[in-house]
């Protein structure tokens, strides 16, 4: 068979390393771009502008998540690592999507799952490339599979229980228009059939909508009737399971993602105590509101994952204390006239760095808050530095970017850890 590999990347590399084990498959590697990652000697390759336009004589088109599947031209079958792990997979799939929380919801459902006593593969956007470990699952597994729009772009099967956390306006560099983007979205609730669980946010108007056109059993979260807060514990309906206090991230959106877990894993296990050790057991994701030191009376702490608005408005409700936010980076096409918003209710200044200042700085002003300064980039150190010498007494200094990370850092890591660097050099 003729197998095409478009995108090179780790995602490419683990697709590589999936189809090659067939000696009749005759591999090919495609990139517009010239790949960091060495092309094995054994496989073809088509490498350069308008590469992905040159794939009519295969047979199978592997398509890199961040792909469109619209750049690629061919008469063959566009696949993916995804499909072809959703295809093959013999184990239940949780699966779980949307613009924030994907990574710490998913983790609190595994967490749950194996202090229950399961087998638990957390994979996706997290954890191990999917066609990796796909020959090591058994039917008595269960995969915890954290899902984004580009994953979900073109799936041909949606996960047994499927989850739909908060959405907003996200990729817009990539997708055409949000309609494309809630489409994708859609993807993991539309082959679902009646014996199929949607857990989904009834706070969220696109998740609603989504909802709206399932075949699956609903279930809303958050939701008196299923898991909720009340008087301070997870309950689930009127049956309590733990204090709020076993869940060790801050933010009220995150208890919100643990209602979701809990839902999520209710059909499978019910046992209060397991669900307690695993909310308990799970202590955050890098660069995800992560606490990294105090230094003269000021907290500093790195939320570099929080790449949309959304996040960032969420950390900034996370503290009731004087902050110095900063934000900006590379565009995503994101909004920003609610964060705007949300940071006039706040005692904050921001520092804006990166291609998308203008844009945070017009949504600021457009709502009347001014207390911002555009920073034009050097180093982290001086960043963070300069932050430092602004802060108030017992405030809180804050990488919460708003944005992507492209451009100034190789990734969302790179920025977490640069930032983590310059913090720990104070």
């Amino acid at each position: 068979m003729k197998i095409a590999i478009a995108g090179f990347g780790l995602e490419g590399e683990s697709s590589y390393r999936y189809w090659s084990v067939d000696p009749k498959n005759e591999i090919t590697i495609v990139d517009e771009n010239h790949p960091t990652a060495d092309i094995p000697q054994s496989a073809f390759k088509i490498i350069g502008e308008g590469a992905f336009s040159q794939l009519q004589d295969f047979d199978i088109v592997v398509r890199t998540a961040g792909l469109a599947p619209r750049k690629i031209k061919t008469n063959g079958k566009i696949w993916s690592a995804t499909n072809e792990f959703f295809e093959k997979c013999p184990a239940k799939i949780i699966g779980v999507t949307g613009s924030k929380g994907k990574g710490t919801t998913a983790s609190l459902i595994a967490s749950i799952l194996k202090e229950a006593g399961k087998k638990v593969w957390l994979l996706g956007n997290i954890g191990k490339p999917a066609l990796d470990v796909l020959n090591e699952i058994k039917s008595n597994d269960i995969v915890v599979y954290e899902l984004s729009s580009f994953q979900l772009w073109d799936i041909k099967k949606s996960p047994h229980i499927a989850v739909i956390l908060f959405i907003e306006r996200e990729h817009q560099d990539v997708h055409v228009n949000i309609d494309e983007y809630i489409s994708a979205k859609a993807n993991i609730t539309n082959f679902q059939s009646k014996e199929d669980i949607l857990i989904y946010n009834i706070h969220n108007n696109y998740a609603q909508d989504i909802s709206s056109k399932s075949n699956a059993r609903l279930i809303g979260y958050v939701d008196k009737n299923t898991a909720h807060i009340e008087g301070g514990s997870f309950y689930y309906s009127g049956q309590k399971i733990c204090s709020v206090s076993s869940l060790k991230i801050m933010g009220d959106f995150n208890k919100d993602n643990a209602c979701a877990a809990i839902d999520a894993v209710w059909s499978i296990t019910n046992d209060i105590e397991a669900i307690e050790k695993g909310i308990s057991a799970f202590h955050g994701l890098p660069h995800r509101l992560e606490f990294i030191r105090e230094l003269n009376g000021v907290k500093y702490y790195d939320d570099s994952i929080a790449t949309t608005p959304g996040s960032a408005i969420a950390a900034l409700r996370s503290f009731d204390s004087p902050k110095v936010i900063i934000l900006g980076g590379s565009s995503k096409g994101s909004d920003f006239t609610e964060l705007g918003q949300e940071l006039a209710g706040h005692d904050v200044k921001a520092l804006i760095i990166g291609d998308e200042a203008k844009a945070i700085a017009n949504a600021c002003i457009n709502n009347d808050f001014l207390n911002f300064e555009i920073i034009k980039y050097t180093t982290m150190l001086n960043l963070v530095d300069y932050a430092r010498s602004i802060a108030k007494p017992d405030s809180v200094i804050l990488l919460s970017p708003a944005s992507a990370s492209f451009g100034l850092f190789k990734n969302y890591v790179d920025r977490g850890e640069q930032f983590d660097i310059a913090v720990r050099a104070l």
